[in-house]
């Protein structure tokens, strides 16, 4: 039950990145949503602890400033897996994981209280 509400979540999240980010678009519906959800939950538990574990001496000398440019990368990531969603530059994917690591950030704080 958990998984699902994080992939809503990032689904959600995603959406909402759209509508308030110019340079990220999607094209289709609520299901899309969740399975784009689902790909953005899959690359950060697959791909990101690697990436994380090969970039640490550079987020160590940026005093964990890397760690959008790794959220980017993984954005950029799932832009390229799917055919629906298009980021305009990786500047916008930077800004794109930065919203969703916020968002999922503030929701999930929220969600643990209850």
């Amino acid at each position: 039950m958990k998984m699902l509400v994080r992939i809503l979540l990032n689904g959600l999240g995603l959406w909402a990145a759209s509508q308030l980010l110019s340079g990220i678009h999607y094209s289709g519906d609520l299901w899309y949503l969740l399975l784009a959800g689902c790909v953005i939950g899959l690359v950060n538990l697959l791909v990101r602890p690697l990436v994380t574990l090969l970039s640490l001496p550079f987020v160590v000398l940026t005093f964990g400033l890397f760690f959008l440019v790794i959220n980017g990368v993984m954005f950029w990531l799932v832009d390229k897996l799917l055919a629906g969603l298009r980021v305009d530059s990786f500047l916008w994917a930077i800004a794109g994981g930065l919203f969703l690591a916020v968002w999922n950030l503030l929701l999930r704080s929220l969600l643990d209280k209850e």
